[in-house]
């Protein structure tokens, strides 16, 4: 496997780069963000095991070349961003209705069973078509067909990106939970965390509405 990697100097600009885009806030940070202060940072770290399974999942769409045809085609593109956005619509409503709830029914909305914490966290991320653009933009830039097996090459690479996003992820994810418990108080913390991360979902379904397809990695520089 070593021998698929690039050479230290050249990987060691493959390491900068994707440290920089780990820790680098986006959408898949906020929702992890959110999702901690609002359920703690044990849910927040299932968040980041959850957009790290769907950072996987866009790396074998792009070996695959799937995430090329979603680009290349306006339809397909759009259809998933909105799909994406409608989501996390969906979300962000649930999450403030639960703020109208009080008592049990109150607290068993905010704690929700980690399997769905994951799941959302997935979908989230899959459903961002420019995760899966990131990927064949950047990657095929550090991968040589002289040193054979150029799709395993790439598929390393991208396991290599999502592990160290997944390290950055989870020490956001317990930071921001730590917050979260530092600011409780018996009987406001748990309305104003739904609302935060309410509000949080919202903004980025408005976001991904917003964004556009990057016509740079469809034409080239």
């Amino acid at each position: 496997m070593a021998e698929l990697l690039p050479d230290w100097p050249q990987f060691g600009l493959f390491f900068a780069a994707a440290l920089i885009l780990a820790i680098t806030p986006g959408p898949g940070v906020f929702y992890i963000l959110a999702t901690s202060v609002a359920q703690g940072p044990k849910a927040g770290v299932i968040s980041a095991c959850g957009i790290a399974a769907g950072t996987l999942v866009h790396v074998l769409f792009a070996v695959l070349g799937l995430s090329l045809l979603i680009a290349s085609s306006g339809p397909a593109f759009y259809s998933v961003k909105y799909l994406g956005a409608a989501y996390l619509f969906y979300l962000g409503i649930q999450t403030l209705r639960g703020c109208e709830t009080s008592g049990e029914k109150s607290k068993e909305v905010s704690q929700k069973p980690l399997l769905r914490v994951f799941t959302r966290a997935a979908v989230v991320n899959i459903l961002n078509p420019k995760v899966g653009l990131f990927f064949v933009a950047l990657l095929p830039q550090f991968v040589d067909p002289a040193r054979g097996a150029p799709a395993l090459q790439f598929l390393l690479l991208g396991v290599l990106l999502a592990c160290l996003a997944f390290v950055t992820d989870t020490l956001y994810a317990l930071a921001a939970g730590k917050v979260g418990e530092r600011l409780r108080s018996p009987k406001s913390s748990s309305a104003w965390r739904r609302w935060l991360a309410g509000i949080t979902y919202l903004t980025l379904g408005v976001l991904s509405v917003l964004m556009d397809r990057p016509e740079r990695v469809l034409n080239g520089p």
